[in-house]
This record gives structure tokens, sequence and C-alpha cells, in this order.
């Protein structure tokens, strides 16, 4: 059992007892706690099967948060509130190994979060969120950070991994797939549009957050208004477009991922329009020609990589994310190729709004 007491003096925080540290949120990856103190704390295990090196891990952290702090003061704000804080150990090191296990913490930022928009005002404020985190980060050298996932958002290795999984078939379930592979291996068309453009230079190399869901945005409890964005264990360097794509594959659905009933699941092009305002409006003076004309691409290419991650994920036999039922990645995968051929078809559409936003 782990004792917190001892754990947090390392940090210089000082509880009563381990009953001052409690569970915290819904996260996946990690283990989190707060303390009751004041002020009070974020405690979080990190998950070492993920990232396998936290050293490297927590530089980028250092280094990201060092850099926007001091683009936050610049620009009159509080970087308390507005960014992560890293609470160093006593002998100045960012996470400490106790147990065998690797610990950090971060100053808590009184925020709250949501797992759905709500409205498109919502989307807008994130748009701006993750904008600003571009903008802010655009003249930070992508290149001095760790990829603590290689090939994450690798569309081409995605593409050749669901093509290896169904050469090997380990769970014998290709054969029931077939039209979901068929569809899968159509749009290989598209897969290298991204990479090709970080290769040649003509999409820029950005540090990318690559996780932008909306509950990785603190909003403040009154003003509805974002606070900060939170959770940059998988920044890394890459394309502004993984961002932007990641956000409305998920922001941008009619439906949950892992909805059913396929006639309901489309791209809501207003949602579409409310994220894109906010996400521009920060970054169009450093967002290039290239970056802009692949936007609505970026949205397709996203939502198709994850789906492909979850078909092969299913014809693995389920080894990679969380099922609650047998068909869980199947339903997702289908889920997600549906959305793909909805963007397809309104991608005209799509580079309007992206062209009236910057008018």
């Amino acid at each position: 059992m782990t004792d917190f007491k001892l754990l947090l003096s390392h940090f210089g925080i000082s509880v009563s007892s381990d009953d001052d540290v409690i569970p915290y949120g819904d996260g996946h990856i990690n283990d989190t706690y707060i303390t009751n103190t004041e002020p009070k704390y974020i405690l979080q295990k990190i998950n070492t099967n993920i990232f396998k090196d936290a050293a490297r891990l927590m530089k980028n952290v250092e280094l990201v948060t060092e850099h926007l702090t001091k683009k936050i003061l610049q620009n009159g704000g509080n970087p308390e509130v507005e960014t992560l804080n890293i609470i160093k150990t006593t002998d100045g090191q960012p996470y400490y190994e106790y147990e065998g296990n690797c610990y950090r913490v971060y100053r808590f930022i009184n925020g709250i979060s949501y797992n759905l928009p709500e409205t498109n005002d919502q989307l807008f404020e994130a748009g701006k969120a993750f904008g600003k985190f571009q903008n802010e980060l655009a003249d930070f050298d992508a290149s001095a950070l760790y990829e603590s996932i290689p090939d994450f958002h690798n569309t081409r290795k995605r593409f050749n991994n669901l093509k290896a999984s169904i050469e090997a078939n380990k769970s014998g379930r290709a054969s029931s797939v077939k039209s979901e592979i068929e569809f899968a291996l159509s749009y290989e068309k598209y897969v290298d549009a991204i990479i090709n453009g970080i290769a040649d230079k003509t999409i820029p190399l950005r540090v990318t957050h690559n996780d932008t869901k909306l509950n990785n945005i603190l909003f403040d409890p009154k003003t509805k208004k974002c606070l900060s964005v939170i959770d940059l264990d998988t920044v890394m360097p890459g394309s502004m477009l993984y961002d932007y794509g990641d956000a409305l594959r998920f922001g941008a659905s009619s439906a949950k991922e892992d909805e059913t009933d396929l006639d309901t699941v489309y791209c809501c092009l207003d949602k579409f329009e409310a994220f894109t305002k906010g996400f521009l409006g920060e970054l169009k003076n450093s967002a290039t020609e290239k970056e802009i004309e692949l936007l609505p691409l970026s949205v397709l290419l996203m939502t198709y990589e994850c789906g492909i991650r979850f078909l092969s994920d299913y014809i693995d036999g389920d080894v990679y994310f969380k099922i609650h039922y047998p068909n869980h990645n199947l339903d997702r995968a289908r889920n997600q190729f549906k959305l793909v051929a909805d963007i397809e078809s309104k991608l005209d559409e799509m580079s309007n709004i992206v062209k009236n936003v910057l008018a």
C-alpha cells in the first residue's frame, strides 16, 4: 500500500494522513489523486507501461510548460491557472521514483472539464484553447522534444499495421469483416497527405498535444471560458493538423464513437465551424497556406486513422483498446468509417467554411 504521507514529503508537501489523498477524475492511463491541503495538489502515478521513459517524458512537460509560462507572463496572464505547474521534489527533480513507480505532482487548477460538448459556444472555446496552445508554442523548437509514443500519428504506418494484422489474422476474424477491410484499404490515397508535407517541409514541424479531446481543457466554473490545456503526456513533434483533425473527429461528430445506429452518425458542420472559428482566430497569423488547405482533410485523416486502429485491434483479438463487450472495437471501427465517408462527402463545404472564417 502506498504511503502517501511519505511520498508527498519528497515533494515538500505535508499531509496529516493518507486519508488526505483521494482518487480524482476518470482518466484511463495514469492513476490520479488530489490532496486535501491548502493549496491543493494533483498527484499522479505515471503509467510506465505506456510511457516507458518517465525522465524524458517529464523533460518534455518541463520544456513546454516553461515556454508557455514565459508566453503567458508576456501577455499579462496568470501561469498558475493557464498552464500546468510542476511541483519539483525536494532535490529539484520533476518526478520521484517510489517502490518501483514514478510519481509527479502538479499544482491543482480549479477548473471544470466536460467529456462531451454541450454547446457550440463550448466548441468555440475549445478551438480557442487549442489554437492558443499552438500559437504560444509556434516559436518553440519541436525537434527538442522526445517522441513519447513514436509514430503516434504516422497514418502510413497505421495503414501498414492494418495490412499486417489482416495478413496475420491472429484472431481468425478477418474473414468476418471483409467489407470493413475493403473500405479501409480503399482510402489509402489519403494516408500520406500530412507525413509527406512534414517530410518536404511544406507543413512545419510543430509542438503537438496529440490528445485534443474536450476533457483535456479546463474551463472557468463561472465564466465558462477556457483556463488551460492539460494532460501533456503526449506532447511531441508533429503537425498542427493532427491536433485540429483529432479534436474535430470527436467534437464535430453527431454521436459517441461506439454508437451502433450508424444512421445517426455524421459530421456536424455547425460544430466544425464553431471550433474552426475559435482555432483559427488564435492561429491564423502563424498557420501556413498548406496547413490551412489541409484542415478539412485532416479531420477525415484522423477519423480514418482511429477507425483503422480499432479495426486492426479487433482483428488482432482486442489486445490494445479496452473493450466492454466482444464486438466493441468492431462497432467503433464501423462508427468511424461511417464518419469518414460523411466527411469525405462534405470536404468542399468544409473548405468553404474555412475560407469564410479567414475572410
